[in-house]
């Protein structure tokens, strides 16, 4: 399989044309993945462009490839989002990792009233960051042509706001409907997931209220790192995605 990269600033292309990776992703691929010469190589933008070509230069600080193929993506829509409680350890970072595998469009960063970890003063940008990150190592890994979107930190209030305007889905395991019975009403779909101690009374009674609907995944209870994956691939059946 060809290595995958992403170069953010890439724009259209034409087959023959000279693309280049610089910086800290030229320095991995020649580096560390060991690409060399005569190699073929995948760069994407993470905004749905897609390159392949036949590296030409082999650089610790520059590789060049000559396009041999040009794919361009639609980005998915409806979209699917995921509301995801901050969470001890790195319970959540898992869930953003998988997520992004199976095809989230942008994860939502939510400080739960039962959240353990908090994001306060610097660690606001830091943990947004490093989700980011994550995100981004997970777009190369599974070949994706966009990568996720991860926004800013939300409280409960907030994430109620947006119930308005998108087809909300809070995971709850009394949850009067059965996630796989929903259909999508052709609004982006947000996915909202509760931290370890689940999501209390009154935040399901204010996004409710907002107009979001609670589902259950099914009979078992899934941990706050496997429940948004496992959401996000029963919605991807459903939308034609997969």
């Amino acid at each position: 399989m060809a290595h995958f990269y992403l170069n953010e600033s890439l724009a259209s292309v034409e087959v023959g044309a000279l693309v280049e990776l610089t910086g800290t992703e030229a320095r991995h691929a020649v580096t560390v993945s060991r690409v060399a010469s005569g190699e073929t190589l995948v760069i994407g933008n993470g905004a749905g462009l897609v390159v392949t070509g036949i590296v030409t230069a082999a650089e610790p600080t520059r590789l060049a490839l000559t396009v041999t193929t040009v794919v361009s993506t639609a980005a998915a829509s409806p979209g699917i989002w995921l509301a995801q409680a901050l969470a001890k350890g790195d319970r959540d970072e898992m869930a953003v990792q998988a997520a992004t595998e199976l095809g989230i469009d942008g994860v939502i960063p939510w400080s739960a009233s039962r959240s353990i970890s908090r994001w306060e003063g610097a660690k606001v940008a830091k943990g947004r960051q490093r989700w980011a990150a994550i995100a981004r190592e997970a777009t190369k890994q599974s070949i994706r042509p966009w990568l996720p979107e991860v926004g800013e930190v939300v409280s409960t209030k907030q994430l109620a706001i947006l119930a308005a305007s998108t087809q909300m889905l809070v995971l709850h395991p009394e949850g009067v409907a059965s996630l796989a019975t929903i259909e999508p009403d052709g609004r982006d779909v947000v996915v909202v997931v509760g931290p370890e101690g689940g999501i209390s009374p009154a935040e399901l009674d204010l996004l409710s209220s907002a107009g979001a609907t609670a589902v259950r995944l099914g009979d078992n209870v899934l941990r706050t790192s496997t429940a948004g994956p496992a959401a996000v691939a029963v919605l991807s059946a459903k939308l034609g995605r997969w």
